[in-house]
């Protein structure tokens, strides 16, 4: 698997049946994964203007750029994940340079907000876990449209540092595993002699122990619960095991059912498995 492509897979989402009472999120992160990013917009507009000190906020505002950019350039789906050749092909990339401009701008803002928090509470968990998410959403970029693989690695070893950080704060704080999990599987799908350029702290490579913590997030995150679920079905359909990841495709697409990504690429996977099946009948 190529270091472009899991570097810039730590991403954001959310779990549909969090109640708005309780995380003024839940709403914003139902609409950005039923790829309703006008809606997603107007929620962090309304959030940030409530509470324009909170990182996540501005954080959450470049993931929704991010999603809408990526889903525009045709980046999201499944086949591309799963392919390298078709990453290396795919060369010419039309970003929009206003929509890089306010991403990178909410980047800045969550880090300036959430540095001060920490210098106020360096291990307040909401903040670390702000901090994560622009990393993460700084590398995807960079990584996805900007095609600057060394300069989205650094990017990706300070959202692993923060989640570190967050998980030795709180252990129970699942959804950080997504980006150490993420980075597990990146060491450990990397040639040999390319670990030695390519180290992330407490990060031995075990894929096994990669799809455990990204398995954990998927049952029990939750904002990356079932972006957890797209990470692992990627997984799947890189280790040749496309039946487990229509299984998640499935779950998503009953879980979004106005994502249209989802619901393309979940018959793309049935529509194999048919004929894969009339085949093996016909032998």
């Amino acid at each position: 698997m190529s270091a472009r492509l899991l570097a810039a897979l730590a991403a954001l989402s959310a779990a549909p049946a969090i109640a708005a009472a309780a995380d003024p999120f839940a709403h914003i992160f139902e609409r950005l994964y039923n790829w309703d990013f006008a809606a997603a917009h107007r929620g962090v507009d309304e959030h940030i203007s409530a509470w324009p000190t909170d990182p996540l906020g501005h954080a959450v505002r470049a993931a929704v750029l991010l999603f809408g950019e990526l889903d525009r350039l045709e980046i999201l789906e499944s086949e591309f994940f799963a392919s390298d050749k078709r990453i290396a092909e795919k060369k010419k990339l039309k970003a929009d340079p206003e929509v890089r401009r306010r991403l990178f701008a909410a980047v800045a803002e969550a880090r300036r907000l959430g540095e001060a928090g920490l210098a106020r509470d360096p291990g307040e968990r909401n903040t670390l876990f702000a901090l994560c998410m622009a990393s993460g959403v700084a590398t995807d970029y960079t990584s996805f449209v900007e095609k600057r693989l060394w300069s989205a690695l650094k990017m990706a070893r300070e959202s692993h540092d923060y989640a570190l950080r967050l998980l030795r704060r709180d252990p129970s704080f699942r959804d950080a595993y997504l980006t150490t999990g993420l980075h597990e599987y990146l060491v450990g799908s990397l040639p040999f002699f390319a670990r030695w350029f390519v180290r992330f702290e407490d990060t031995a490579g075990d894929k096994r122990q990669a799809v455990k913590q990204l398995e954990l997030v998927a049952r029990e995150g939750h904002y990356y619960k079932p972006f957890a679920k797209v990470l692992l079905a990627v997984i799947h359909l890189r280790e040749k095991r496309p039946l487990d990841a229509e299984r998640l495709l499935a779950e998503l697409s009953r879980e979004y059912p106005e994502n249209p990504m989802v619901r393309r690429e979940l018959a793309k996977l049935a529509g194999r498995s048919r004929k894969a099946a009339e085949e093996a009948q016909g032998r």
